[in-house]
Parts: C-alpha cells; structure tokens; sequence
C-alpha cells in the first residue's frame, strides 16, 4: 500500500529551476520536489507527501490527525529507520 505522509514545510528553495523544500515529519526532515503545490504553499503549512513529491496542501489539524492514525497504525516504521540517516 502506499501512503501520502503529511509534513510541516520548512523551507521553500528552488534547485535548477524546480521548486523544492525541505519537509518536516515528526522530526525526520527530507528534501522534497514541491512543484505540484508550488502556488499554494510557503514555510510553516503542511503537505501531504507521497515518494518525494508534495501533492497537496493540507490544513495543520488534518494533517496532525492523519500523522497520529499512522502512527498508530504503525505506518511511519520508514520515518523511524530513516531517522537514523538524519545528520
């Protein structure tokens, strides 16, 4: 099954003409392509994120709520071991 995981938005750059943004989930922080969400997102929103692309903007409570289903249901297992990657 595959999950979009939601994440507060860090930071907003551009590399080589792509939107991209540093995404925060829970304290795991990944780079990801925000192209699809470019117009309607800046530092400090939330994003639902599926394989390294935001693809929707998603209001702070849904997305607080989604991520605690998903804990719960011990779907952010990747989160964790990828925690370990995080400089």
């Amino acid at each position: 099954m595959c999950l979009g995981i939601p994440g507060r938005i860090v930071e907003v750059h551009d590399t080589q003409g792509l939107p991209m943004g540093v995404v925060d989930f829970g304290g795991v922080r990944r780079e990801v392509c925000l192209a699809y969400v470019a117009d309607q997102i800046k530092p400090g929103d939330y994003a639902i994120v599926h394989v390294g692309f935001a693809i929707s903007k998603v209001d702070e409570k849904e997305a607080k709520r989604t991520f605690e289903v998903l804990r719960e249901m011990s779907q952010l297992d990747e989160l964790e071991w990828m925690q370990d990657l995080t400089p």
